[in-house]
């Protein structure tokens, strides 16, 4: 029997270790899933600022005279409209219609893009992005020389910008600058994963250490925390934010995960847009809808969904909501009953518990 691949570690893994932060196999990654606790890093975003090791995230590069048309034909948002230094959310896409993953497209240049991916899925990516290369453009597998912390939280921008000379007031939503932090080069991209204001902050590796440490003590003042995935996950829940593998995969469209708006068919061709539009014209058969649990249990990943007395579907995340104090959730119903008001059972140890569907996202701060 074949020994089991050792787990990659971010720069920052004796870091974690001396914070005593609790580690777990996350995708193959040596990852800590939390610090002082889900529910005290959870609020810490929420009212404050936390800090976030998200190294094991990808980067991939596109580059080129037509690095443009690359991005444009691989992914589903309309790249032609991103202006140099802005980036939107979009999709990987196979033929049939299903997602390769879900990425981040940043415009560095005409001929140059900048890609963050998913941990697990970079290497798929990367490979996928060479297959449906038919331009005069390379793709650059880059994760190796990225680190990525993301500082998110009311409180994010002040701690930051004690750090760096860029005017971060001046960055805009789903905008991003080159300049440097503590003095060190780095993108500040102003995006995030947990429904509050920050930035993702891509910086060498040997710089890392530092920069965690630096911006831990910049953040003293307003009650930072390092948080882990378990406050990650709670975080992007509560704003009904898709996570690979859970609300989307090989098998969903971006139809029936509720995510039409980074589909763009109007643009021209892109890999996966003749299976949009079948589904488009035919109508999709599913679709992700939120859910508060009425009944005593929380619905998990992968818990049945009854409707009517009968199994309809399936729960792809569910956790309590620390901000709401409710039991909350995604799940896949047909699509003519995945609206709110909908009462739904969600089967926990083989019995069924009462649910009502829900508006999302469950959670929206106040801007």
């Amino acid at each position: 029997m074949a020994a089991a691949a050792p787990l990659r570690a971010t720069p920052l893994n004796s870091t974690h270790r001396a914070l005593g932060a609790r580690l777990v196999d996350f995708g193959g990654w040596e990852m800590p899933v939390q610090y002082s606790g889900i529910l005290e890093e959870h609020q810490a975003v929420r009212t404050a600022v936390g800090l976030f090791d998200v190294s094991h995230m990808g980067e991939i590069e596109l580059r080129g005279p037509q690095a443009s048309q690359l991005a444009e034909f691989a992914t589903t948002n309309h790249v032609a409209k991103l202006h140099t230094g802005q980036a939107h959310y979009s999709g990987l896409l196979y033929p049939h219609g299903g997602f390769v993953d879900d990425i981040l497209v940043h415009k560095v240049a005409d001929d140059h893009y900048f890609l963050c991916v998913n941990a697990s899925n970079q290497e798929k990516d990367f490979a996928h992005l060479q297959e449906v290369n038919r331009f005069d453009a390379r793709v650059e597998l880059s994760s190796e020389r990225y680190a990525q912390l993301a500082l998110q939280g009311p409180w994010a921008r002040a701690t930051l910008q004690k750090l760096t000379p860029v005017d971060l007031a001046a960055i805009r939503y789903y905008w991003f600058q080159d300049g440097t932090v503590d003095g060190a080069p780095a993108r500040i991209a102003h995006t995030g994963y947990t429904g509050e204001d920050g930035f993702e902050i891509y910086i060498a590796p040997p710089h890392a250490e530092r920069l965690w440490n630096r911006i831990l003590q910049a953040g003293e003042e307003f009650g930072i925390k390092p948080c882990g995935l378990g406050a990650r996950n709670t975080l992007r829940l509560e704003s009904a934010m898709s996570l690979y593998g859970h609300e989307i995969d090989a098998s969903i469209s971006p139809f029936e995960a509720g995510l039409d708006w980074i589909v763009k068919l109007d643009k021209g061709d892109f890999v996966g847009r003749a299976a949009l539009v079948r589904q488009k014209e035919s109508g999709v058969r599913r679709r992700l809808v939120g859910f508060e649990m009425r009944g005593r249990g929380i619905g998990r990943d992968g818990y049945e969904v009854w409707l009517d007395g009968a199994p309809a579907g399936w729960v792809t995340s569910g956790s309590p909501a620390p901000a709401l104090n409710k039991n909350i959730g995604l799940c896949y119903l047909p699509a003519a009953r995945a609206q709110p008001g909908v009462p739904i059972q969600i089967l926990i140890r083989n019995q069924p518990v009462e649910a009502v569907t829900v508006k999302t996202p469950f959670y929206q701060r106040v801007k």
